[in-house]
Formats: C-alpha cells, structure tokens, sequence
C-alpha cells in the first residue's frame, strides 16, 4: 500500500462515534448548510418505508439534521411511491425529471437527476434496500461534510454478512472494483466499500461530476472525484453493519461488467471495445447465450445542463 494511503487511513477514515451528534448540529447551525438525502427506488416497497421513516424520525423530528428526503422512484411496478410518500418523503418520478432529455434506465441515472429536484448544500445518497437501517448511516457520513471543510466526499463503509456469514458481502467489490482500483488508481486502494451506495458530498462537486448512467456510477464518482479534488478531499466512516437483498450471480456478472467499461473509459477515453457481455443459461436444449448491453452512457456534469443552471440562477 502507498505510504500516502497508509497516512490517508489514520486521518481520513473514521467511525461514525467520532462526531456525536451534538457536534454535528453544532456544525450545522455555524455553517448554516442544508442536508438532502436521496433514496433511488427500484421495487423497493418492502424497505423503503422503514428507511425514511427513521431518518425523518431521528434526524428531522429529534434534531434537524436532514432538511430533505427525496425518493426518486425509477420505475417501480409495486407500490414503493405510494409507501415512501405514506412515510413521509416527497416522491419524484425520473421521467419526470429533465424530460426534455429521455430518461435510460440506470442507477446513476437516477442519482444524476435528483441534483435537479434537490436543494441541499450537501447531497447523501442512501439505498432504498436496506434492511435493520439505523439513521447513523446519513449522520455519520454527513458529519464530516459539516465538520471538516476540507472534505468534499464521504463514502460509508461497514461489514456486509451473506448468508450468515460475516465479510462476505461485496462480491463484486472483492472480484472486479477493488482489483482494478488497486492497480489503475493505488491512492483509492484505502477505501473499505468503493462500491457502497451510502455516501454523501457537497453539491459543488456532484454537479462538476459526469455520472455513468448504471453500475459504474460509484466507481466513477470515486475515480473523477480523485482527479478532481484529490485524495485528501475524500474520506470514509465506519457505520457498522450494512444489511440488504443480494442478487444472483448473473446479475453480480452484468454489473461487474458495467464496472470494468467504466474504469476502462477513464484509463482510455475514445478507445471503444465491444460494450456487451454474454452470459448462459440453461434450458432443456442446452445452454441458451443471452447477451447483454454494457451501460457505458455517461450524462454530463450537471453544472453543464441548462436547466439546472437557470434553477442557481433563480
């Protein structure tokens, strides 16, 4: 490991007790800095719920921490709209959002429009899957944005059990993202959960960001990120325990997949590989290919579109 990653971890990697809440609040009220949390929502009705109905408990009702809750519902065929607005957050359809430019479907997708229906000086993206959720999950990546002002992104990091089994979440963290990230960009070999989907940054980045539309979307974020504002700008937080629906094998294959395309147009922009992966399944006739588009869309920094600018303007 780099001597400046061995640094990086003594003073950029925290647990979530490091800023109690009180000094949190303290921060925010010197600061006067807003809070938006995002949940992206996919069929997620189960969950969804839960989710923000602790953050509005704990962290806008006990103390005013958050001053948002977006939940941007991407298609969703079951009821997560009707139960996240039931919990209390404002629901905005992604096609809804930007329509003069067609929605893809896509994680970071997602994330990339709610920069357009959020007003937070401080954006924090939180899963809309997680199960046993405890509000320190948004406190404790987001104390360090109100603490520290030299730090511009903040990823969540935590042990993700499979099956029982303790550690053994991230399998496509483990097999592909922390790999490539090891070898093509060593200063981010410090990050526990590069992949995590609970982070939190200042707007002022997001919106210099381009934004891969599907998996690739955090590993690009991180990679963009380092060139943009340096490693000292980026840190992370122990909170604990992170609980969730794991998915199958084949879709683990489709995302690493994403995730290579991403990491490969930042080592070589302009140099195109046939973006697809095919994968097989079995059938009574034998093994059926079925073959699959990488998502290598990106949307650009969304300081660039003209909506969004207008909306600072105003």
């Amino acid at each position: 490991m780099l001597e400046e990653v061995e640094r990086w971890l003594a003073t950029r990697s925290w647990s979530v007790t490091d800023r109690p809440l009180h000094r949190i609040m303290a921060a925010k009220r010197a600061t006067n800095r807003s809070v938006s949390v995002v949940l992206p929502a996919l069929n997620e009705e189960a969950t969804v719920g839960d989710i923000v109905a602790i953050i509005r408990h704990d962290l806008m009702h006990q103390v005013p921490l958050v001053d948002e809750i977006v939940v941007v519902d991407s298609g969703s065929t079951d009821r997560t709209s009707e139960v996240a607005a039931a919990a209390g957050a404002r629901v905005v359809h992604r096609d809804d959002i930007l329509p003069r430019i067609p929605a893809v479907p896509g994680k970071g997708e997602v994330l990339w429009r709610s920069l357009l229906v959020t007003t937070g000086d401080i954006v924090c993206f939180i899963d809309a899957d997680l199960k046993e959720f405890s509000s320190d999950f948004v406190s404790g990546i987001v104390g360090p944005l109100l603490t520290d002002p030299d730090v511009d992104l903040v990823k969540g990091m935590y042990d993700r059990p499979l099956g029982g089994a303790a550690g053994q979440g991230g399998r496509v963290t483990e097999l592909m993202a922390r790999p490539l990230l090891n070898m093509h960009w060593p200063q981010l070999a410090g990050f526990v959960q590069p992949l995590g989907g609970e982070y939190a940054a200042r707007r002022s980045l997001l919106e210099q960001l381009p934004f891969p539309v599907g998996y690739g979307v955090e590993l690009g974020m991180l990679v963009d990120a380092l060139h943009l504002v340096g490693l000292d700008a980026l840190a992370q937080v122990d909170v604990g325990v992170r609980k969730h629906r794991h998915q199958d094998g084949q879709a683990l294959g489709r995302m690493a997949a994403a995730i290579y395309r991403t990491a490969q147009l930042r080592l070589a922009r302009g140099h195109l590989i046939r973006p697809s992966l095919t994968q097989f399944e079995r059938n009574p006739d034998g093994f059926e290919p079925r073959t699959y588009s990488v998502d290598t869309e990106e949307r650009p920094p969304m300081a660039e579109i003209a909506e969004y600018q207008s909306r600072k303007v105003a």
